[in-house]
């Protein structure tokens, strides 16, 4: 098979050395991929935004499937374009990406069939947003409509802190905020393969959002993460696919936006049982950095069949994957890219390049995020130890990181 997978960081990077572990993949193309992937498949230079020149690839090419890894190019319709050329292609269409477009969107699914998630309320207007925080109280939370790339989300702690988020939104232009009561608990991600009423769990991870340790600063696209998460037993997981993801397949299907792709549940695992903090239509990242090292099964095997509405049992790896996100200072506000990185070479295979450039034949940095440094062991204690381990050979003074991922699970 000759595979082409759109996208250029930590999760493309996973999803191209999954399926260069494939007996069935004869070669592997990314646009536009990044050094870290470069060395597993050929790197294009096309934008992943660049839905006609993608397409005019994949049919040159002769690509036999192409798997879209980021919210981008979902929201610019690539699969709908994909699918009327009559290539195969794995992902959402546009409609069925407003699971992850639109928070407003995804909430009245929600509600409307009963799959547990925050009161909210959404505004399109300033001084009627602010009147319900007061009225409400803190904490809350504020979520920007739209894309955002894992951020535009706010955990107000105060009301100066709520208006403050609020000041930012519709400082933008005609925006739309959502406004949510917020959930105290246990947060973990839950991805699933789906291709309409079809639902296939993966193994759970735990995202770190907060930029500082001990969940302190502004939320991040997300800063660690780890597979597998002792504290959401095989019970809680059983609650979260009957009452959560089948619940939310099943409603994309009644309301003629069938699902295909990866559908991933932000999950909270609060006193009153699991509730949902957000979807998205596409794989995690970081955590297809750490769910995808540890699936034994052939990923071209799980979505063939999968597009084919045949089931694929997965086997999963017992491992405890642990990875570190090393971030450019300033990071998730401004910061400045073009830093040396040096001591890299010697982890080549306990690393996913994020957000990196090569200039001749140096490491650069080249994004927020930057890279993310694996663990892997028999124990979550001992993979944190060898992902620390490996952090520290990295050398690059523009770089920080959070010192605590996964400590709230021992």
């Amino acid at each position: 098979m000759k595979i082409l997978v759109i996208g250029k960081g930590g999760r493309e990077h996973a999803l191209v050395h999954a399926f260069s572990r494939s007996k069935r993949v004869k070669q592997i193309f990314a646009a536009p991929g990044n050094p870290g992937i470069a060395q597993l498949a050929t790197c294009v230079d096309i934008a992943d935004d660049n839905v006609s020149a993608l397409l005019s690839f994949a049919k040159q090419e002769g690509i036999d499937l192409t798997v879209v890894g980021g919210e981008g190019p979902l929201a610019a319709g690539i699969v709908d374009a994909f699918q009327a050329s009559g290539l195969t292609i794995f992902g959402p269409t546009q409609a069925a990406a407003q699971v992850e477009t639109s928070k407003e969107f995804a909430k009245k699914i929600m509600v409307k069939y009963g799959i547990p998630t925050a009161a909210y309320q959404s505004f399109t207007n300033y001084e009627e947003a602010v009147g319900y925080v007061e009225k409400q109280g803190v904490p809350i939370v504020i979520k920007e409509d739209g894309l955002k790339a894992g951020k535009g989300v706010t955990v107000a702690h105060s009301i100066q802190e709520a208006i403050a988020a609020l000041q930012t939104a519709f400082s933008q232009g005609d925006n739309r905020v959502v406004i949510e009561e917020f959930l105290s608990g246990f947060e973990f991600s839950l991805i699933c393969f789906v291709c309409d009423d079809i639902v296939i769990p993966m193994e759970i991870a735990q995202d770190h959002k907060c930029a500082y340790d001990d969940d302190q600063g502004p939320n991040t696209g997300g800063m660690g993460v780890y597979s597998p998460v002792h504290t959401i037993t095989e019970t809680i997981k059983t609650e979260a696919m009957e009452r959560v993801m089948k619940p939310m397949a099943r409603a994309m299907v009644k309301e003629g936006y069938p699902f295909c792709g990866f559908l991933y549940g932000g999950l909270i695992l609060t006193e009153h049982g699991v509730k949902t903090i957000e979807f998205n239509a596409r794989f995690g990242d970081p955590e297809a950095e750490v769910i995808l090292p540890r699936l034994k099964t052939d990923l071209c095997d799980v979505i063939e069949n999968l597009l084919h509405h045949q089931k694929t049992e997965l086997e999963w790896d017992s491992d405890t994957v642990l990875g570190v996100v090393m971030a450019s200072q300033g990071y998730p506000s401004s910061y400045q890219s073009g830093a040396l990185i040096e001591g890299y070479e010697q982890l080549q295979d306990s690393l996913y390049h994020m957000g990196t450039k090569l200039q001749d034949d140096k490491l650069f940095t080249a994004g927020g995020r930057v890279l993310l440094v694996l663990g892997k062991a028999p124990s979550l204690q001992a993979a944190y130890q060898q992902a620390y381990d490996n952090v520290a050979k990295i050398k690059c003074d523009a770089l920080f990181y959070r010192h605590d991922i996964g400590k709230k699970d021992r």
